[in-house]
């Protein structure tokens, strides 16, 4: 990484109950499952060796006990700037449970009943936006998997709607920063959950005998 540019490291929280099953988990408070938590210490230990001037944590749970599991609790400050997309109506429900009502939905499209568009959403990630390029030196951020990718689409230039191009795994780690200066934006790495247990025994599954592990 640049020694001169800073890099904003992007802490998806580890699994809950509700990522597990597909269920839109809003606003909802969950603990992390037992996996989970192994997941945000090994998180932990992908990022030692980095050095941060500020850290920032949704306020949910979810995302505060990732962080304190990766030994970052006792710096980050919470910034409810950083909660997840409030799915209004559609909190708790699968994607699959909306599509029984209402055929085609979308949520970076469509929005929810009675929660947030995908633009309030983006308001709120251009107020972290500013926030973070106000700070000299490297930032990391733990939230949930669909604020984290309107965040990105935001540090971009892009419309929050292209948040529906980006996927992230549940205790994943990511980063954006610039390529050659701060008028250039760009992602870094993207989904790099390698540090997570089921990412690792789905891929040694996958790979030849006798073959060199990814």
């Amino acid at each position: 990484m640049s020694a001169v540019l800073p890099i904003i490291c992007l802490a998806r929280h580890g699994e809950t109950a509700w990522s597990l099953s597909g269920q839109h988990t809003g606003i909802t408070d969950l603990s992390l499952t037992e996996r989970g938590e192994r997941n945000a210490q090994s998180l932990g230990r992908r990022l030692q060796g980095f050095t941060f001037a500020k850290v920032f944590t949704s306020p949910l749970k979810r995302a505060a006990r990732t962080c304190e599991l990766a030994g970052f609790g006792g710096e980050a400050e919470t910034d409810h700037n950083l909660l997840e997309w409030n799915y209004g109506q559609y909190e708790g429900r699968s994607t699959q449970e909306i599509h029984q009502q209402r055929p085609g939905w979308q949520l970076f499209r469509d929005g929810c009943p009675g929660g947030e568009t995908a633009d309030q959403v983006g308001a709120r990630a251009d107020r972290i936006v500013d926030r973070i390029r106000s700070i000299r030196g490297n930032v990391l951020l733990f939230s949930s998997g669909h604020f984290l990718r309107v965040l990105t689409a935001r540090w971009l230039g892009l419309d929050a709607q292209a948040g529906s191009f980006f996927t992230l795994d549940t205790a994943s780690l990511s980063i954006l920063g610039y390529e050659h200066g701060q008028s250039e934006p760009a992602i870094r790495l993207w989904n790099d959950a390698r540090h997570v247990d089921d990412w690792l025994a789905h891929h040694e599954s996958e790979a030849p005998i006798g073959g060199a592990q990814p």
